[in-house]
């Protein structure tokens, strides 16, 4: 499948069907300028509640709340045609139990008009995601690393390394037969992705996993260097703007504490003709 050549966008089983074809590609979006900049070259998008660090300052992903997914959900939708949108279910939205996972996702859907929706955890979730599936939303599955249990996990380390890689094949071969048609592997040991991939019949999107993954995500902000003060080591940046942003300001400032902006190209006359004497 080619995202450039492609002129609707893909449903959830177009994604599984990439499964050892040509790699999937993913990023974030939470605004339409952003959506439209990615939908020519990602074969899906994704909302993720990452936005509440990214955008809104959050120190985790823990005080994200529905609305807030629900309102970029929408923003990212309106700049998109050609890449499918999934969409994060935020901490607190589906781990009470099926019914109320179904609730959630089925005003997500309904309300942003995502493919799909996203949701973290294993064997402990495979109850649910079944219960969705068979109820008609397509769900993208997320193992390793999964940031809304990162006060259980005690911090962001890296997941399934020794006698835990067990644990995540598990994981990741439960989601699998639950129905999902992807799961996002996040901060694994590069031998464990591979594993998982070539153990399981849906594709592996990866973030701080291996290449070998049938697919690739990461923090839009994180690949254009927006953030200046941190980067992860799976993060490549594709390009600096942070800091061109930076630069950028500063001249400005100078500009307008110096007078030189506006100039007499940015500024509006009277309207009154004016004729020689």
């Amino acid at each position: 499948m080619s995202a450039t050549a492609r002129k609707t966008a893909p449903l959830p089983d177009d994604i599984r069907a990439m499964k050892r074809g040509t790699p999937i590609v993913s990023l974030t979006a939470y605004t339409t300028p952003m959506a439209q900049m990615m939908d020519a070259h990602c074969d899906f998008v994704l909302v993720g509640d990452s936005v509440g660090m990214v955008l809104h300052g959050l120190s985790s992903t823990l005080g994200v709340t529905m609305d807030m997914m629900v309102m970029h959900g929408q923003a990212v939708a309106r700049g998109l045609s050609s890449a499918m949108m999934v969409i994060d279910m935020p901490f607190g939205s589906y781990e009470e139990g099926p019914e109320q996972a179904f609730r959630n996702a089925a005003r997500l859907m309904a309300e942003t008009g995502a493919g799909a929706v996203k949701l973290e955890g294993g064997v402990a979730m495979a109850g649910t995601i079944a219960f969705l599936v068979a109820r008609g939303i397509p769900v993208m599955a997320h193992v390793g690393l999964t940031p809304q249990s990162i006060n259980t996990l005690g911090g962001y380390k890296v997941q399934g390394r020794g006698d835990a890689g067990a644990t995540l094949k598990a994981d990741a071969k439960a989601v699998a037969e639950a129905g999902a048609f992807a799961v996002v592997l996040e901060k694994v040991p590069e031998s464990l992705a591979n594993a998982i991939t070539g153990a399981i019949g849906i594709p592996t999107i990866g973030i701080g996993a291996s290449a070998g993954c049938d697919g690739q995500i990461l923090v839009v902000d994180d690949m254009l260097g927006l953030f200046t003060a941190f980067k992860a080591k799976f993060v490549k940046r594709y390009a600096e703007l942070g800091k061109d942003a930076e630069t950028a300001i500063a001249a400005y400032a100078e500009d307008v504490r110096a007078r030189r902006f506006p100039g007499p190209e940015h500024v509006f006359g009277d309207g009154v003709a004016r004729t020689k004497p």
